[in-house]
């Protein structure tokens, strides 16, 4: 053997390194994993004080039956929208309302009563409603044409159904 031979045959063998480990990670690997965890629960409540919860439920209203029975003969009444002629739906809206008074306030004769004391009279009963400032709602009928936007119509039917859940 020479001696080259010789110092080779001295050396040891050869190990391959190992594989790198993924247990347990590094320190710098937990420190990040604890930082993301600590924006994503960030963002989560930030997200959900951002998102308005669903509306609250309307509160339900006990009505008596005539009120019941007026709500649901107003939600009847065909609304003249896109410009159709509103001279019969005012027509009917005022005859439902002195309906009402009518049975309501028998010895006042409401009935009676048309212009701005019908409305004064609707709005004494129940200012909530807002009623004399639909002017509309007792000339209209008697107008040749008549007509009222989409936005106005759904504002009467408002009032008009506040008036009937409120009046006294």
């Amino acid at each position: 053997m020479t001696d080259r031979e010789a110092l080779l045959a001295q050396l040891a063998p050869l190990h391959l390194p190992a594989a790198p480990s993924l247990w347990p990670p590094a320190p710098g690997w937990w420190l990040l994993a604890a930082m993301l965890l600590g924006l994503t629960a960030a963002a989560l409540y930030r997200y959900r004080l951002r998102t308005p919860s669903a509306p609250p439920a309307p509160p339900t209203i006990d009505l008596e039956p005539y009120r019941q029975s007026a709500l649901e003969a107003l939600q009847q009444l065909p609304r003249p929208y896109d410009g159709a002629p509103a001279g019969p739906w005012l027509q009917a809206l005022n005859a439902l309302l002195k309906r009402l008074c009518r049975a309501r306030y028998p010895d006042s004769a409401s009935h009676t009563l048309s212009g701005r004391a019908w409305l004064a009279f609707l709005d004494n009963r129940c200012p909530a409603a807002g009623l004399t400032r639909w002017m509309i709602l007792v000339e209209g009928g008697y107008r040749a044409d008549c007509r009222l936007d989409d936005k106005a119509i759904e504002g009467l039917q408002q009032a008009v159904a506040t008036w009937i859940q409120k009046h006294a």
